[in-house]
């Protein structure tokens, strides 16, 4: 069986990775960029400051996956962070998950908070229709209004009425009425909620390191670089690339956007299944770089979500608190990294630089004084997979029909699966992928009803 990928993101290291495990001889990864690791690349700037499309953290849910991360990167290459992440609020930082520190607000929002829990005390359980209606009937109107709908409308750049509520699982820490309770009477912090509560981060190279090094561990004549899928033949089973070549495939691992695949295929039928049902926001990653002494508000901390309006991102990242190589030198320099969302609910700003830094200052984090010494800008067109209502009913269709021709569509924005679309859930869809194919191993992470091979509940 010869595989092609398509992608030398996690998902596509994930599958090459595996074949390269199991002596499989023919393979071949192709990737558009001149460098691996796709949404986890990472880049140093002209200044000296390294900047990650996104806050990008390694934990796992995974052994295997634990393994691959040991034996890519040294001990000593990684640096470990308990999370320190918070909610800039009401000219506060509470701690996330914010609905277990409604304490720390101010004492009529505290109030209000708690009186909307109370609200939904022996109110009969039902299925909410969308994401918007789960929120109120889990939390109440006052976390809802103070934050969990303005947050979730920048992050998602779409109606909340358009979401689905399947999607949540681990993603958001749902209420115990009791430990939200005793919390407030105490005053307390608590912040060790979710599976990211620990993680590591490389300390040289930003989130990109692992990737460029999970490259450069496989046998470097079945990557190529520069080399863009423009036609996939599927009756043929034949992939066209951006070199002017031919390659021909028993089995294709797709991990490019799912509407991009379907179109270089020119299944019209199968790309009209998705129109208007996969809905996604571009990603606007904008660091800033500063020379001097670092705003003290930030000391320690990971990444902050901004709910309110007179800021455009959603989260800032200190990445100078990730690794002190992060930033030119260690203690001279720091450097804030923001995320905003782009929709056609949200158009992004002419210059995102611009409206990031005049965010900065209206949340606190950077005065006047500070001087800034770089900025940069990237843009992702395809940044988050949204969980729309008609997303699984698309994928249904879509995926099984794809797999019955020889193609796999998996990753990120391959499955567009947003629950499982960290970056061990995603090298591990690669690396399952390759186990069902060759081995007849069921693929766990990706959950997909109605797939063809039947392994996936």
């Amino acid at each position: 069986m010869k595989i092609v990928i398509l992608g030398a993101g996690p998902a596509g290291l994930g599958a090459a990775w595996r074949l390269n495990e199991l002596g499989t001889a023919d393979w071949l990864l192709l990737e558009a960029a001149p460098h691996a690791g796709g949404l986890a690349s990472s880049f140093t700037d002209e200044a000296g400051f390294t900047w990650d499309i996104g806050g990008h953290i390694n934990f796992s849910h995974y052994a295997y996956f634990d393994a691959f991360l040991d034996g890519v990167i040294p001990a000593d290459g990684w640096l470990r962070h308990q999370r320190q992440s918070y909610v800039w609020i009401r000219g506060r930082f509470v701690p996330y998950p914010f609905q277990n520190n409604i304490g720390l607000l101010a004492p009529e929002e505290t109030l209000r908070c708690l009186l909307g829990l109370l609200r939904l005390k022996g109110r009969p359980a039902a299925p909410a229709a969308h994401f918007d209606e789960w929120i109120e009937a889990g939390f109440g109107e006052g976390i809802a209004e103070l934050f969990l709908r303005p947050y979730n409308l920048k992050i998602w750049a779409h109606p909340l009425d358009q979401l689905s509520a399947s999607w949540v699982g681990e993603r958001v820490a749902t209420v115990d009425f009791e430990r939200v309770l005793a919390n407030v009477v105490h005053r307390r912090e608590d912040a060790g909620w979710g599976p990211n509560s620990v993680f590591r981060y490389p300390l040289r190279g930003g989130t990109g390191a692992l990737w460029r090094a999970c490259a450069g561990a496989l046998p470097p004549e079945r990557i190529h670089f520069n080399a863009a899928a423009t036609h996939v033949d599927l009756d043929r089973r034949i992939v066209l690339t951006s070199d002017g070549r031919a390659h021909g495939f028993d089995c294709l691992i797709s991990t490019i956007p799912l509407p991009v695949l379907l179109r270089i295929a020119r299944r019209r039928e199968l790309a009209g299944a998705v129109e208007g049902r996969l809905l996604h926001t571009a990603t606007h990653a904008v660091g800033i770089g500063l020379q001097g002494a670092p705003n003290p508000a930030i000391a320690g901390k990971n990444w902050l979500y901004f709910p309110e309006p007179n800021c455009p991102f959603y989260r800032v990242t200190v990445l100078s608190n990730y690794s002190p190589h992060n930033v030119p030198r260690d203690g001279e320099y720091w450097s804030l990294l923001c995320e905003t969302a782009e929709s056609p609910y949200r158009p992004a700003a002419a210059d995102p630089a611009a409206a990031a830094v005049e965010g900065l200052r209206n949340a606190g984090l950077l005065q006047d004084s500070d001087s800034i010494v770089a900025r940069w800008h990237y843009r992702a067109p395809y940044g988050y997979p949204v969980p729309s209502l008609e997303r699984d009913a698309a994928l249904g269709e879509v995926l099984p029909a794809l797999e019955r021709a020889g193609v796999y569509s998996r990753g990120r924005f391959g499955a567009w699966k947003y629950e499982v679309s960290n970056q061990d859930h995603t090298f591990m869809q690669g690396v399952e992928a390759v186990s069902h194919l060759l081995l007849g191993e069921p693929e766990v992470t990706l959950p997909c009803p109605g797939a063809v091979n039947g392994s996936r509940s």
